[in-house]
Formats: C-alpha cells, structure tokens, sequence
C-alpha cells in the first residue's frame, strides 16, 4: 500500500454540446480555409490541414456516460479526477480515461467448509451486495477490485463462521442457524472492514447455505433427533405429573373415594402408565373371589 493512498476527485470537463458546438465552429471555419485555399491556389494551406488534424484529435474528448458509469481520467500516468455524472461531456483529450461501473452488484460466494466455534465441519455460502464507492481506490489502490472482494469475502466469511456455534451453546447463544439477522450484520462489517482499502461499499451480506458437513451431517441428524425426542419426552412427564395430581386432589376434594397410600401409588403408577406409554393400555380389573 503506498505512503498516501489516493483519494477520488471531481474531474475538469465541460458539457458535451458547449464543446461540440464550438468544435462544429472551428471545424467549418478550417474547411471554409482549406476549400478557399484549394480553389484560389490549388494547394490546400498547411494551417488548414493542420488544423482538421487537430480538431480530429480534440474529438478524442466526446464521451458520453450512462448513469450509475463513471469515468476516471488519467493524464499522463496521474489521476487527474472522475466524472460520475451521466450525460454527454468534453475533457482533456489527452487524458486516457477507464470507465467503472457504480451499480450494485451481486456476488455469489463459492460453498465453502469450515469449522465453527466448536471445531465441528459445516459447509457455508454467502450473497454480498456491493457497489463502487471510490473510483481512484478501486482503480489504483488495488490490481483488480473484484477479485479482490471475492477473496476478501470467503475470508471475512471464514472469520465470522469460526467465532459462532452453529446450534448454539448449552444456552442457545452465538449460534449461527438461529441467528441469521446478526450473523448477516456481523458478516456485512466484517467484510467492509476488509475491502475498504479497495474503495468498496458493502450494501447487504447473507448466508444462502448452511449445513453441516457430509462426513457429520448423519451423526448429528441423529443427535438432533434425540435432543428431539428427549425434549418431548420431558414436557409428556411435566404434564401427565400435573395431570395426575389434579386427579388425586379433585378425588379427594369431592370425597368420591377414600384412597389410602398404597391405593394413591398404585393408581399414580397406573395413570401415568397411560398418560405417558405410547402404546395403547389395556385395563386390568381386580375381581375377588367371595
């Protein structure tokens, strides 16, 4: 990077029609010479001839931009400054100019694998909306911009990635599945900070894919399975204990039955067998022999 970077600049130019009306002007005025000249002497005037050379040469300076295209004009291996306006202008024509879109423009991270925070492989991509912000950066800071942004992307994308889970902690936290709105914040100043040498704005950044790794995707499809399993098994229990002691206390409450200790265990150890038994029970009656 060089001692002073160079900082983008407004452009000397004139409007186009001004120019090319003059131009027009001149341009008669030399043939008018030349015809004169050629008519009266036979011999066209080296002032005419050189002057139609010269306005051949000054054309070089038309130049029209679309909106959203800039033009960046250099003079003799220095920057002498941008037009960013759309329309139809004059410069010096002895300026090499190198025109640079300012439209935003979509880029499609490869998929890419990584380790998360908890060294676990997973495959990631990304969408980064970005556009041109300095023209003399863009163009003479770095050797090309957007590979530059492509490379610098997958890095800010591998950087964010590692400091996340991607389910979350044992609390839910820094996860990357659960937490797409902050992830893609993050991901977007991550990714400035990385290309801001290149005069580079980043409008939006995204996750578009995020799955585990093949050689672990199984394993923990099996382990998200079971945390499943083990969830609702925890919340069936929690309401069939609620159940089961709403039971008892009504049936003690409104006096249908004295029920001892030994009937209270056995007829909590029946209802939660059918509350909590996936199969259907079947009922068992105590029948005594008289």
């Amino acid at each position: 990077m060089s001692d002073q970077a160079i900082m983008e600049k407004e452009a000397h130019y004139i409007s186009g029609w001004l120019a090319l009306l003059l131009w027009l002007l001149a341009l008669a005025g030399a043939v008018w010479l030349f015809l004169g000249s050629v008519l009266r002497h036979g011999e066209p005037p080296v002032l005419a001839v050189l002057g139609i050379l010269l306005l051949g040469f000054l054309a070089k300076g038309f130049v029209i931009l679309q909106p959203n295209i800039a033009g960046v004009l250099i003079f003799f291996g220095r920057y002498s400054g941008t037009i960013r306006e759309g329309g139809f202008f004059w410069y010096n024509p002895f300026s090499k100019r190198q025109n640079i879109s300012l439209r935003v423009v979509n880029l499609n991270t490869p998929t890419l694998k990584v380790n998360d925070m908890a060294g676990n492989p997973i495959e990631v991509a990304a969408v980064i909306a970005w556009r041109v912000n300095d023209t003399a950066k863009a163009s003479f800071e770095v050797d090309n911009y957007a590979s530059f942004l492509a490379i610098q992307g997958e890095s800010a994308i591998r950087a964010v990635t590692s400091t996340r889970f991607y389910d979350g902690d044992q609390h839910g936290r820094n996860s990357l599945r659960g937490d797409l709105v902050a992830v893609a914040q993050m991901l977007s100043e991550t990714i400035q900070s990385h290309v801001e040498l290149a005069g580079l704005e980043i409008i939006e950044a995204k996750i578009t894919h995020l799955a585990y790794a093949p050689e672990i995707a199984s394993a923990m499809l099996r382990r998200q399975q079971a945390a499943a399993v083990i969830a609702a098994r925890q919340l069936i229990v929690e309401g069939a204990v609620g159940m089961v002691k709403m039971a008892l206390d009504k049936l003690q409450a409104e006096g249908v039955v004295t029920l001892s200790d030994a009937d209270r265990v056995h007829l909590t150890s029946n209802l939660l067998t059918v509350l909590v038994s996936e199969s259907e029970t079947q009922p068992v009656l105590s029948v005594s022999r008289s």
